[in-house]
């Protein structure tokens, strides 16, 4: 590993400030991707800005009209065990148990998972899913992104120079709502999906009011696909609709062949893994 100098600020405004005072800064939340990227020589940061210790990017709290706040740098085994994210959120309690194991979880974010902008991250579905607000600082002051803008490219995202991403902004799930997400992996533990797809719907006096469908792992940056969560609005939550759904979603999907998959099979499991979603979305409703 590249030698480096290390800072760890206690504010958002000495983080920014750090990052302007010294080019090619990179913020770590908890290290498990940039620390490996390093190791590995694809990231040669001359500086290392440590987030971990700024109290706003540790913030958890959940407020019933305004929704869950939710710190950049909050690692995942207290999202996962937060009473009201079990309670009002239990798809995101369910992601961040899933991501790498048990000692990963300790020092991992969800902040972080969004920044490393991998086509395959396992939260980033989700939070799509569940109409997140990127919370973003920099020189020129604060300005929320909605999440499925976030990601620009493979391990790019729309931040800017001496920007941070600050926190997470999730509403409050409307009444008789549910979220899923479901991915395909090899392996039990510690894999990376062949699929991911995260799913969100909310039903009414027998009608879906709305839904929103996101996938993973199929296409240069998770994707986003409206027309499927806008094809159930007004129809009831049949297997019918949502295999109708599920189609557009695998239409949608630009899915490559690699040594985890082929892009036919990766299609498939977009159609059979939306389906399932939307199904034990509506269930959890």
């Amino acid at each position: 590993m590249k030698w480096f100098d290390y800072a760890a600020p206690q504010t958002v405004d000495d983080a920014l400030q750090l990052a302007a005072q010294n080019a090619g800064a990179l913020p770590l939340a908890g290290g498990t991707d940039l620390l490996v990227q390093m190791r590995a020589g694809r990231k040669t940061p001359p500086f290392v800005i440590d987030i971990k210790r700024i109290p706003e990017l540790n913030e958890l709290k959940f407020n019933e009209a305004t929704g869950l706040t939710l710190g950049a740098a909050t690692p995942c085994y207290l999202i996962a065990k937060h009473a009201d994210v079990r309670k009002y959120y239990p798809a995101l309690a369910e992601v961040a148990s899933m991501i790498g194991g048990t000692q990963i979880q300790g020092r991992a974010s969800i902040g972080g998972n969004l920044c490393n902008a991998a086509p395959s991250a396992d939260s980033i579905p989700l939070l799509i899913a569940m109409i997140a607000q990127c919370v973003i600082a920099g020189p020129s002051g604060r300005r929320t992104v909605a999440v499925e803008n976030f990601c620009t490219a493979p391990g790019q995202s729309i931040l800017g120079t001496n920007e941070i991403l600050v926190s997470l902004q999730i509403p409050t799930p409307a009444p008789n709502s549910g979220a899923c997400y479901l991915r395909f992996i090899p392996r039990n533990e510690m894999d990376i999906a062949v699929v991911g797809v995260g799913v969100s719907i909310t039903i009414d006096a027998g009608v879906i009011q709305a839904a929103r469908v996101a996938l993973a792992s199929v296409a240069p940056t998770p994707l986003f696909v409206p027309e499927a969560g806008q094809s159930l609005i007004g129809k009831a939550p049949s297997d019918e609709a949502f295999t109708a759904a599920a189609a557009i979603a695998r239409d949608a999907a630009k899915p490559i062949s690699d040594m985890r998959g082929t892009a036919k099979y990766r299609s498939h499991l977009c159609e059979v893994l939306t389906r399932r979603a939307l199904s034990q979305a509506k269930g959890g409703k």
